[in-house]
């Protein structure tokens, strides 16, 4: 009986310390990325199980101490403190069936960004794009697949335009008042064992070829702390608008997976769902140096 104990605990820690510094591996397989996603619930249950295990003390208590490090690291980005820049970004993964367009355009003119990103845009919720076109005139979207595509609304004028069929990523060359500048909307593929490393092998050489500043702003399907949005991150040598707060919610889990990425970083907010099972992102960022 003593044994069987044994067995199924060191069992049940081995799994969970498996999923636990797997988390962080994701450099290494995506399989990594994808743990990263529940890093604090894995943490959790892997503390508490050591916890009350029978091994010695000082063991116990060093992976009890590295798991509540490892929350700390994520929890904190949430009470971090983000100064607002002067340009305004506000991303929206629309979900393809929305029907609440007309509270959408209206919560957007209230907030008068400079630059829309948006997902999921369909014939169903296109009416968004054209009640918007007096206020943005300067409009480019791509397609994800043949009924949804990405968008890019901005107000001020645009020198260049990039689209990469398939990948959902769409880009213009912004000319603000502050100086020149690229804005994407992307969506990304889910993690693994979806596509969305091979998905950003495709896109990271697109902004890395790019002379100009770059803002990043979608529905990443993936959180902050993963490998696959440092990456993003490095490539184009930006921060992402801060604090931590969740945009989606599944089987009552919720998800930081929205973003904007920023030179200069920038504070962001959440704003309602409007129809989309994501909430909005209002992120006033650093584009230029001061």
């Amino acid at each position: 009986m003593v044994r069987a104990r044994h067995w199924m605990v060191n069992s049940v820690a081995a799994l969970l310390g498996g999923a636990f510094f797997g988390g962080f591996a994701g450099a290494v397989h995506p399989l990594g990325d994808s743990l990263a996603v529940f890093r604090i619930p894995i943490a959790v249950a892997f503390a508490l199980w050591v916890i009350w295990s029978p091994w010695p003390a000082w063991i116990r208590w060093f992976i009890a101490v590295l798991c509540l490090a490892a929350m700390g690291q994520v929890v904190a980005q949430k009470y971090v403190s983000h100064p607002d820049g002067p340009i305004t970004i506000y991303q929206k993964n629309l979900l393809f069936q929305n029907d609440q367009v007309e509270a959408l355009v209206a919560d957007i003119r209230a907030m008068r960004p400079d630059i829309i990103t948006l997902q999921e845009l369909t014939s169903r919720n296109a009416g968004l794009v054209r009640e918007l076109r007096a206020e943005y005139p300067y409009q480019a979207s791509c397609a994800l697949v043949e009924w949804a595509r990405v968008a890019i609304l901005s107000r001020w004028p645009v020198e260049g335009e990039i689209c990469v069929e398939g990948d959902a990523l769409v880009g213009i060359q912004v000319v603000a008042p502050e100086g020149t500048f690229w804005a994407f909307s992307v969506h990304l593929s889910w993690p693994w064992p979806h596509g969305q490393a091979k998905h950003l092998e495709r896109l990271i050489p697109v902004f890395q070829d790019l002379d100009a500043p770059v803002v990043v702003a979608g529905d990443f399907n993936m959180v902050p702390w993963s490998f696959a949005l440092r990456s993003i991150e490095r490539s184009i040598d930006a921060t992402r608008a801060g604090p931590l707060f969740s945009t989606l919610t599944k089987m009552w889990a919720p998800l930081p997976i929205d973003h904007v990425y920023a030179p200069g970083g920038g504070q962001a907010a959440p704003r309602p769902l409007l129809g989309s099972d994501h909430n909005g992102v209002l992120a006033k960022v650093f584009v230029f140096e001061p």
